[in-house]
This record gives structure tokens, C-alpha cells and sequence, in this order.
């Protein structure tokens, strides 16, 4: 199942197009993306024969658009730790973004006056049942579904001294938090734990690697966010990206205006961001 968020309406994407869920259902879903994740058990054994319509896909907007939490997990591909020069501990690192970021498919994203903006592609998922205190070894049936995902950071702000540094401000300008083009559930994949990741800059691949090089896994991760607080339905995980960031290269290299971003996933699909200047 692929669900998406079309102009603010929650629809299933079949057949090349797009079914709109409270209208197939006849009032038995709601209308609003988020608001289904709390009928996603009853979802998932629905089926309709309703004809999908043709749609466009920069219409499309972020599949959770309004989550309560918004988990991001910092250095969980070894290759990313290495230029980063940082040792992986026994547990991940856990920030935020603030949900104010959150955007779809196809945004411009205006980049801070005399910033350093920096890309991280990450896989994201997100909760499709309460979860507290839930093993790895259960934690994909209370995933909903996987999404493309970037993690924007201006390292700057992200960076500023005295510490603890403002990772979540660095994270969370406007736009910050593209998620798209849509919600596929676990079940799409021959093995949702190994998928290959990437994006590109104008055409040049900047990152390259598959999921499975994650430190901790998405089973992990839930495991350990759900072992100190309970995750919710429509929740959020930004699952870390791998190495290729712009603020290791040498030179360092940062997001410019009228620059696009593409972020691909296997199985799931391309989130598309361009940059405008302040």
C-alpha cells in the first residue's frame, strides 16, 4: 500500500493515479493525512475497487504532515561517523526537528541569509501504532510505512557555540524537513531493512549507500526511542544519513540558490527540492 498526502487529502496511489480515501470509503476514513494513522490497522485490511484519477505530483505534500513527535537520529552510518570524526556510542544520538520544518514534493526552500546549508538524504519512518517499550524484533508491525526524507541543516546555527549545540534549530528553518512522495508500507519491500539511498546535487551524486549500513536499524531505533517514551500514531523518525555531506568535503561544499536537490530511495521514490535565495 502507498498512501500519500494530495493537496491535503489523504489518497491511496494505485495504477499510476490516486484514490481519494474518504470519498471511496464513504465517510469511513477521514479526509485529513494525519489524522488516518489512528485508523492504520483499519486501513490496512480495507480494499476498494474505486477507479484512481491522475494527478500531479507537485501537488503532493508531506504524508505526515503534523506530527505530535519528530525524532531525528544523529551519525548512524559508519561512513558518516568517519568523516565526521566521530565514534558511534551504544546508543543513537536523538534530536528533533520542529514540525514547523515539515514540506513536501517539490518545495522551494529559501536558504538563511549567510548560512551554510547542508544536505543529508535519510530513509523516514513513521508509527503506525502505539509503541512503548516494543523489542526490535517487533518493531516493523508498528511501522506505517517508509519515505524519503531530507534532513536540512544549517551548520551554523546547527553549530553555535556554547554547548549543548542547537542541533534542532540548525534543522528546523522553514522547509527544513522535506518528506515525500509518499507512505509505502513494509510490506512493499523484499527486505525493508536493505535499501539503496542517494541524492544528487544538479545531477551529481553526492551520497550513496544502502540502509542496511546503518549503525542501528529501524527496528533498533524503535526499540530504543519507545524504551523512555511511548511513540505514537503519525510520529516521525528521521533515521540518519550517510556519508557525503557537504560540511566534510574538501572544500566544504553548502546549498546554493536555484539548486535542486533529488533524493532517491529504492522502492519507494524520488523527493525533489529546489533552493531560492533570502
Amino acid at each position: 500500500m502507498r498512501v500519500a498526502n494530495l493537496a491535503g487529502r489523504a489518497v491511496l496511489i494505485a495504477g499510476g493515479g490516486a484514490i481519494d480515501i474518504e470519498q471511496a470509503g464513504g465517510g469511513r476514513f477521514p479526509a485529513d493525512p494525519q489524522a488516518l494513522f489512528e485508523r492504520w490497522d483499519e486501513l490496512r485490511s480495507w480494499s476498494t475497487d474505486a477507479e484512481p484519477v491522475s494527478f500531479a505530483e507537485a501537488e503532493l505534500e508531506a504524508p505526515a504532515p503534523a506530527p505530535r513527535q519528530v525524532f531525528a537520529i544523529g551519525v548512524n552510518y559508519r561512513d558518516h561517523a568517519e568523516e565526521s570524526q566521530i565514534e558511534p556510542g551504544a546508543r543513537p544520538p536523538v534530536f528533533t526537528k520542529f514540525v514547523s520544518c515539515l514540506t513536501g514534493q517539490d518545495a522551494v526552500v529559501t536558504l538563511p541569509a549567510g548560512g551554510l546549508t547542508d544536505w543529508e538524504v535519510e530513509l523516514v519512518a513513521v508509527i503506525g501504532r502505539h509503541a512503548h517499550r516494543v523489542a526490535a524484533a517487533d518493531a516493523w508491525q508498528y511501522v506505517a510505512g517508509l519515505m524519503v526524507g531530507q534532513d536540512l541543516s544549517e551548520r551554523l546555527t546547527q553549530l553555535a557555540p556554547p554547548q549543548p549545540q542547537q542541533f534542532s534549530l540548525g534543522k528546523s528553518f522553514p522547509g527544513f524537513g522535506p518528506m515525500a512522495p509518499w507512505l509505502v508500507t513494509p510490506d512493499e519491500f523484499a527486505d525493508p531493512d536493505d535499501l539503496e539511498i542517494a541524492c544528487h546535487l544538479d545531477g551529481e551524486r553526492m551520497q550513496h549507500a544502502r540502509t542496511s549500513q546503518m549503525i542501528f536499524s529501524v527496528p533498533e531505533l524503535i526499540e530504543n526511542l519507545s524504551s523512555v517514551t511511548p511513540l505514537l500514531p503519525g510520529d516521525v523518525i528521521f533515521t540518519g544519513t550517510p556519508g557525503g555531506i557537504g560540511g566534510t568535503r574538501t572544500p566544504a561544499r553548502f546549498l546554493a540558490p536555484g539548486e535542486h536537490l533529488h533524493s532517491t530511495i529504492e522502492g519507494i521514490g524520488t523527493l525533489r527540492t529546489t533552493f531560492a535565495g533570502a
